[in-house]
């Protein structure tokens, strides 16, 4: 049997099987947590060796014959003011989790909840302009348990803005919802249009695949247009060709014409010789 939401206001939905009936899975889901946790980490903690401390640069008295203890500088880590032994730098704390697994741990929390019952569904369009008295008493009449985890899409801004005033109740953009945030949570509220991408985001949707086969089509089209492109190029190449050969054969005949020219031209300088010859 499919596991339902109850629908505030009234009613019920049924949940995505694949989304919403998945085994908990508690290894992959604290690995996604940790990784989201240390991913909002700024790693700008930064501290300052011996070496990087400025002044200390000359021994502060002679070696001996003084009574106090030997020292080379006042920058030493046991004197105040002196450098930090193994202290913290600026680093990054990001850790690779694979896609797969972060869908896996993501059906996970959400089935859990679906379980629990701790999750219900609303109509965010009821939230004509922020009213935090009217998002106060949908969440005393659903009974939820806090804290409360309200997940909603942009266009939404308005129910948003209602759920922000309450203590024990965030809003957050069904974009920026990761596992950390909904194991968090004791109660999840979420519109029916973040429902929607959350069973999207959850189930690995197609819809992103559909996208690239629309641009390869369209580069297998713009890749055919430069074939055709190249086609008309060569035959205007062609064409280029033979009128190149029309003038070659031109020059051939001008060529023929100039010979039968200079023929006629040897024919009449003999003639010449010979009337000189007999003169």
């Amino acid at each position: 049997m499919a596991r339902t939401a109850s629908v505030l206001g009234g009613g019920s939905i049924d949940l995505d099987p694949v989304a919403f009936e998945a085994r908990f899975n508690m290894p992959i889901v604290h690995e996604a947590v940790r990784a989201e946790l240390n991913a909002r980490r700024h790693g700008t903690a930064s501290t300052k060796t011996r070496g990087e401390v400025s002044g200390g640069g000359s021994k502060p008295w002679r070696q001996k014959g003084t009574g106090r203890a030997r020292a080379g500088s006042s920058r030493s880590p046991v004197w105040t003011g002196g450098g930090t032994v193994f202290g913290p730098t600026p680093r990054r704390y990001t850790v690779k989790v694979n896609r797969k697994a972060r869908r896996a741990a993501l059906r996970s929390v959400l089935s859990l909840h679906a379980e629990r019952g701790s999750l219900a569904v609303f109509d965010a369009s009821k939230f004509g302009e922020p009213s935090t008295r009217q998002a106060a008493e949908l969440l005393d009449g659903w009974g939820a348990t806090a804290p409360t985890l309200v997940v909603l899409t942009e266009s939404e801004a308005s129910a948003g803005k209602s759920f922000r005033n309450l203590a024990n109740a965030q809003a957050i953009p069904v974009e920026d919802a990761g596992v950390a945030d909904l194991v968090g949570a004791a109660s999840l509220l979420v519109s029916e249009a973040a429902l929607r991408s959350l069973v999207a985001r959850a189930a690995g949707s197609a819809e992103p695949a559909g996208v690239s086969v629309e641009s390869a089509g369209a580069s297998v089209e713009s890749a055919g247009a430069s074939v055709e492109s190249a086609g008309v190029s060569a035959e205007s190449a062609g064409v280029s060709a033979e009128s190149a050969g029309v003038s070659v054969e031109s020059a051939g005949v001008s060529a023929e014409s100039a010979g039968v020219s200079a023929e006629s031209a040897g024919a009449d300088s003999v003639g010449s010789r010979d009337e000189e010859e007999e003169g």
